[in-house]
């Protein structure tokens, strides 16, 4: 199986497109390993610098919000 952006020929993953950079992220805010995105090792790597960059930016959240009911 061959990596999907390799296909594509990705070479960069931007930090401000968080509309996919969601869709790899878990609900406990992990980034999915390889095995479940199709990509490979390089574009993984750069996938997650993206993101942890997104949480920095504070243009992705890397917590759930806690809400109480009074």
């Amino acid at each position: 199986m061959s990596c999907l952006a390799c296909q594509q020929k990705v070479n960069h993953i931007d930090y401000k497109q968080t509309d996919i950079l969601r869709k790899y992220v878990s609900g406990q805010f992990k980034v999915f390993s390889s095995d479940r995105t199709g990509l490979c090792n390089r574009h993984l790597r750069m996938l997650a610098n993206a993101v942890k960059l997104a949480w920095y930016m504070a243009l992705l959240p890397y917590t759930k919000a806690l809400t109480r009911k009074m």
